[in-house]
């Protein structure tokens, strides 16, 4: 199977992690000279509490995802990271629920390959509080590396 097309899928807690994540990318990426894909998919509610910080003043209803995902962190870092190594890139967003709609954009992008990360959880916060990443994984169209955080939990 040939990897032409990885979708890396981010959010905002990823910031902390984004050199590890684009470090994964580029793993897969570089040698296969394959096209990347920077995904954020967000809610209506988490666009209503950051559109001020993004300078943005358009309703939900009005806002064009792509635009919205490029404003976001870790989405820039990202992009300098790959365009510093050469790598081709775009940056996609999407609007609502977040497993489903990073799993829709890589059926969209024809993604080959997906890479999510995550944090270190014990299975009572998984259960209380869900997992998107878990979601992801479950319904991914392709193989999915998933990049967790290696902290200890405390």
């Amino acid at each position: 199977m040939a990897i032409d097309t990885i979708l890396l899928a981010v959010g905002p807690m990823d910031t902390v992690r984004a050199e590890e994540l684009a470090d994964t990318v580029l793993e897969i990426a570089e040698p296969l000279d394959a096209k990347v894909v920077i995904g954020h998919a967000f809610t209506e509610d988490e666009y209503e509490d950051i559109h001020d910080d993004l300078g943005m003043d358009a309703r939900v209803e009005d806002v064009d995802p792509d635009e919205v995902a490029a404003k976001r962190a870790p989405v820039g870092d990202l992009e300098e990271i790959f365009a510093d190594a050469g790598v081709d890139y775009e940056v996609k967003g999407a609007l609502g629920e977040v497993s489903s709609k990073v799993v829709d954009m890589a059926i969209d992008v024809d993604a080959d390959r997906m890479v999510v990360g995550g944090r270190r959880r014990s299975p009572a916060e998984k259960a209380v509080l869900g997992s998107v990443s878990q979601e992801i994984i479950l319904q991914a169209p392709c193989p999915v590396t998933y990049f967790r955080d290696l902290d200890v939990m405390e």
